[in-house]
């Protein structure tokens, strides 16, 4: 975008974050900050938030050790918060919900949204279809292809799905069309933006709504070991499920706090700081400070760029940011399928891939946390494919 403004003061993580924004659209962001800061801690916004958590999502959600996993890694033993339980079968709902009920307060009578491996596309029709409100999914035309169930069901719940051709045709590419719409539409239209990136105040919103998954995992793990684990590890793309895992831990220094990165879409590893999408951020950039072509196996996890959240804990050290091949994750995919009888998300796979490899590494009376953000319904075409027709992996 061009014309940007920097009110870097406002929604930053260190250095990271910030609003860097048209003058047009940071009105909009401003009017959406008033009322989040507004509802956040309103009692009845609460109310009715902790009611779709518990009788729409079905949380709270198990906390399950996996013993077989455990075994087979020899040395900590490794649990599954499992939010591949939740309704729509990922962590994407905690967030969705929370803003399509911030949405309704502000009277918006259209949403939008963009998506990447779907997940986040039909929790946000899911939603939409709950409350009334049409609604319109942008995602990139490759993503409609490897996630072609997600786009039907989208559209079985309502939702009108629209293949973006520019660029790469990947979640990038999604999110520009997204927010050019938002500018353009802004007084009738909420962009129920789904990771943890973006110009403030989306990535303080989606750490708020995302954190009851380590508000609950906290008490679980104290309540099944009488102890804190020695780390929890999530897969980062944007990084919304990592955050919420990680939001309860941040303040417990003895607790690890590990994102798992593709190495194909390394923004953290590989990154430099950057603005994309209105924020600031660890990005893959080109010399003129474009965001480079990604490719990861995981749609989810396939963005130049990461929640500045997840920067800031990179930079200050109190994260830790790895990488695990596409080839591993499948592997792990296909582990935790059999081991356990659990078919994770393929993004998951990497969390579980790099958990299995921490937890040999330490003492059989600590635990690990992984988050298992999704379940794998939506990767199984996709597996089966890459597995019959020796697709490319890594």
């Amino acid at each position: 975008m061009s014309n940007h403004l920097s009110t870097a003061s406002v929604g930053t993580f260190g250095e990271f974050g910030g609003s860097y924004v048209p003058e047009a659209l940071q009105k909009v962001l401003a009017r959406l900050a008033e009322a989040f800061d507004r509802y956040k801690d309103d009692p009845e916004f609460n109310s009715e938030l902790r009611g779709y958590m518990k009788d729409y999502i079905g949380r709270e959600n198990p906390l399950t050790f996996a013993k077989n996993l455990t075994k087979q890694a020899g040395g900590a033993k490794i649990y599954l918060k499992r939010e591949d339980l939740n309704h729509t079968g990922a962590h994407k709902i905690n967030n969705t919900i929370g803003q399509i009920l911030l949405a309704k307060r502000m009277g918006a009578k259209r949403i939008i949204a963009e998506t990447g491996a779907g997940q986040h596309g039909v929790a946000t029709a899911t939603v939409a279809a709950l409350f009334g409100l049409p609604c319109t999914i942008y995602m990139g035309k490759y993503d409609t292809e490897r996630q072609a169930l997600n786009v039907f069901r989208m559209e079985l719940l309502g939702a009108k799905v629209v293949p973006v051709e520019k660029g790469q045709g990947r979640l990038k590419d999604a999110v520009d069309v997204a927010l050019a719409d938002l500018v353009q539409n802004h007084e009738t239209t909420f962009y129920l933006l789904g990771s943890a990136v973006g110009p403030h105040p989306y990535p303080t919103m989606v750490h708020h709504f995302q954190s009851i998954i380590s508000e609950e995992s906290k008490r679980q793990i104290l309540e099944k070991e009488g102890k804190l684990p020695a780390a929890v590890v999530a897969c980062v793309g944007g990084g919304s499920n990592a955050i919420g895992a990680f939001a309860h831990y941040i303040d417990e220094p003895s607790v690890r706090l590990v994102g798992v990165e593709p190495a194909e879409a390394a923004s953290i590893a590989e990154g430099v700081p950057a603005v994309i999408h209105g924020f600031k951020c660890y990005a893959l950039v080109d010399e003129n400070n474009n965001p480079k072509p990604t490719y990861s196996i995981a749609a989810g996890l396939d963005y130049p760029g990461v929640g500045p959240e997840h920067s800031y804990l990179k930079a200050s050290g109190r994260g830790e940011y790895v990488t695990v091949t596409g080839k591993e994750a499948l592997d792990a995919f296909l582990n935790l399928s059999k081991v356990e009888g659990i078919i994770p998300a393929l993004e998951s796979a990497h969390a579980v891939a790099y958990a299995t490899k921490l937890a040999k590494t330490l003492p059989k009376d600590d635990s690990i946390i992984v988050n298992l953000s999704g379940r794998g319904d939506k990767d199984v075409k996709q597996v089966y494919e890459m597995l019959n027709k020796k697709m490319n992996v890594d």
